[in-house]
Formats: C-alpha cells, structure tokens, sequence
C-alpha cells in the first residue's frame, strides 16, 4: 500500500510543526492532531532519524523540522514514516520481488513499474511547503 495511516500522521504533524513558532513534543502533537502518542511518538522519532525532524531533549524540547519546508519533499517523508520506499505494489520496482511463482512471465509488472516511476517523481516534486500552500 502506498500510504498508510503512519505516511498520514507524519504529514498531518509535519504540517502543524511547519506552523509552529518552537518545538513541539509528542503529547501536544497528539492531542491536537487526536492520534495516539505511543504511534506518533515512533513516526516523529523515525523523521528524527532519517534528518526531517530535529529532536530537542529537556523542558522545551519537542520536535521542529530538520530543513525548510521546500526542501522535505513528501516522498522522503512517507519513506521516513513506513521505513522504506511506498510503492503500490510488492513487486513494483523489481520483478524479482513478486511473490508469484509466475514473476518472470508477469504480464502486468511493466504496467506495474511505470506507474511506480510516476508516483516516485510525483512525490519527490511534491515537497511539504506544497501541502501547506494549498
């Protein structure tokens, strides 16, 4: 599946973060956003890591964006948030990957992975300052 409810929430506290004026922690983002703390607690620690998000410890820490919202594009943030690459379908960038017995004769994988490219550059233009500015 190519976004999950974690790819949804990253983008929802992304947004609410690009608003901010100081970071905020993981409480107040899932009480504004009405998500639970412990998934989102792992969705903002998991941008943290992969250079979205900047984590701050102690009495004002919380979370602010990493970069400026130009530069996050949607496509890093749903492969920060499902912790590897969205794609429709198992088999989409490789064959090799099909679960079917029949891979090497698949009549609909190049379909498959045309469409995969076109989601990719769609997601890599496709930056945070986008969403908000809709």
């Amino acid at each position: 599946m190519l976004i999950t409810r974690a790819s949804e929430y990253a983008l929802l506290s992304l947004i609410v973060l690009a608003k901010a004026e100081k970071p905020l922690d993981a409480d107040t983002l899932s009480k504004e956003l009405d998500i639970s703390k412990s998934f989102l607690a792992k969705i903002l620690q998991s941008m943290a890591r992969n250079g979205i998000l900047n984590s701050f410890k102690g009495a004002n820490g919380g979370f602010a964006l990493a970069k400026d919202m130009h530069d996050i594009t949607v496509r890093d943030i749903t492969c920060a948030a499902e912790g590897k690459n969205p794609s429709v379908f198992d088999c989409s960038k490789s064959q090799k990957d099909c679960p079917s017995d029949k891979a090497t004769t698949c009549q609909i994988w190049p379909v498959v992975n045309r469409l995969q490219d076109k989601i990719d550059t769609f997601l890599e233009k496709l930056t945070l300052a986008d969403l908000i500015e809709q």
